[in-house]
């Protein structure tokens, strides 16, 4: 597979402006809506997250590719991302543990990439104009010609995704033994979540996204996970149908992420695209019941409308404190609530870890009653 050490790249945006740089990973062409993730660590972590699908991600970090990779590092079977965009790559690598280069990685996975740019401009360009479509080529240098393949690119907003990283066959993760069965809606789900559940004494069941609730219902599950995952929850109304009825059947639900986004749209709430979204380590997260704060993770283009949360249907039970958007929500009068950051991943490092043994204690409680 062709290696792009050392050859010219270009990063082009809808904006029109053009960045020359290296390519790094596969030589190529590659388009997506451009994003940037402020974490400092993390970003294989990052590369392989199945909501990263569609976008090209501007890593804020100087150095990336500095500790390699790790074959126990990956939230999915592969990088997710469709671009990479960073200031300085590193080809070499110190960790002792790593099981490899990140070029490597990347050329394994078809992955194209651009280094040696100013992603500090870029960024000020994304977080003043808000997310856009892009476009890196290491193989077509002729901006006009790339001009054409960049205005061909689908919008973000209108996209599912979803069924793009879903897994296509149930399969199981677990204790089969456990006393607590969980039942996974896959919308792009972290393998980490799966974790989280799995080490809590959980059987896990995941299932395909567009599983219907007559089938899910006929394993007997004690709680419904609603997945993270990419693309705009707006419209995937027969998801929105089937979270409806599992909560109107009175089970057991805890979102994540889009899997928040569609149990908020299961009770008439709406969602909307944010100008740039959230993606970082350092998100401060306000539980308005405990009054107290998380340093939370997040990766989010899309969030709930807090215009339409009705409070005779729902309450907000968590907000963003950089900027006040819906960070949690609880259904009234049923066993739900949902989150839109990441309470498995660890920034702060285990602030969120909580909401799972809620998650748990909440199932427990209703079996018992």
């Amino acid at each position: 597979m062709e290696s792009g050490i050392g050859e010219k790249a270009i990063l082009m945006l809808a904006d029109g402006s053009v960045f020359e740089g290296t390519s790094i990973g596969k030589i190529g062409t590659t388009t997506g809506e451009i994003c940037f993730n402020t974490g400092m660590t993390g970003y294989q972590e990052i590369f392989t997250d199945p909501s990263y699908f569609g976008q090209v991600i501007v890593m804020t970090s100087d150095h990336i590719g500095n500790y390699g990779v790790h074959d126990d590092e990956t939230e999915s079977a592969g990088i997710k991302i469709n671009g990479l965009i960073c200031k300085r790559f590193t080809h070499k690598f110190s960790r002792k543990t790593a099981s490899g280069g990140l070029n490597d990685y990347l050329i394994e996975n078809n992955m194209v990439g651009i280094t040696d740019v100013d992603t500090r401009q870029i960024v000020r360009r994304i977080r003043s104009q808000g997310a856009m479509n892009c476009i890196i080529s290491s193989d077509v240098l002729d901006t006009d010609e790339l001009r054409k393949k960049l205005d061909a690119t689908p919008s973000m907003d209108g996209l599912e995704l979803a069924s793009k990283v879903s897994t296509q066959e149930p399969y199981f993760m677990g204790d089969p033994e456990a006393e607590i069965k969980i039942a996974v809606m896959d919308y792009g789900v972290k393998t980490n979540i799966l974790r989280c559940l799995a080490e809590r004494g959980c059987y896990l069941k995941v299932y395909p996204h567009n599983t219907t609730y007559e089938e899910l219902k006929m394993w007997g599950a004690d709680g419904y996970m609603l997945s993270n995952g990419p693309g705009d929850p707006s419209v995937m109304p027969e998801a929105t149908a089937e979270v409806k009825k599992i909560l109107e059947a009175g089970e057991n639900i805890f979102g994540i992420c889009l899997g928040s986004q569609l149990l908020a749209q299961s009770v008439g709430m709406k969602t909307f695209k944010m100008h740039h979204g959230h993606r970082g380590l350092n998100h401060p997260v306000q539980n308005l019941k405990t009054n107290r704060s998380e340093i939370t993770s997040q990766n989010h283009g899309f969030a709930i409308d807090p215009e339409s949360v009705d409070e005779s249907v729902a309450e907000v039970t968590h907000i963003n404190l950089n900027d006040g958007t819906v960070e949690g929500i609880r259904i009234l009068n049923k066993p739900a609530f949902a989150v839109q950051y990441h309470p498995e991943a660890n920034p702060g490092p285990h602030d969120s870890r909580y909401l799972f043994d809620d998650f748990i204690s909440m199932i427990k409680n209703n079996q018992t009653a």
